[in-house]
């Protein structure tokens, strides 16, 4: 995970998305997007669960998903229009 995932998908102003973000391994990764949740981020463990957040395209989004340090594993992620 310590490239962990930095993306800015080609979403449509004003759609609403699902972003389903799972991690699998050791540990917990950290995903922040800029500007949908003015750079808070959420913690998603690596324990196969799947973790959804809803976002409203307003402006380009940023995603990044990075690792906890000591963590290990894969991360899966996936962005569907609502």
């Amino acid at each position: 995970m310590t490239d962990g995932i930095h993306s800015e998908p080609a979403l449509t102003k004003g759609r609403t998305y699902r972003i389903s973000l799972a991690c699998a391994g050791k540990g917990a990764a950290e995903l922040t997007f800029v500007p949908a949740n003015a750079g808070t981020k959420t913690t998603v463990p690596c324990d196969r669960s799947v973790v959804q957040q809803r976002i409203t395209a307003e402006a380009p989004v940023h995603i990044d998903v990075d690792g906890t340090r000591g963590s290990t594993g894969v991360i899966a992620w996936q962005i569907s229009p609502l």
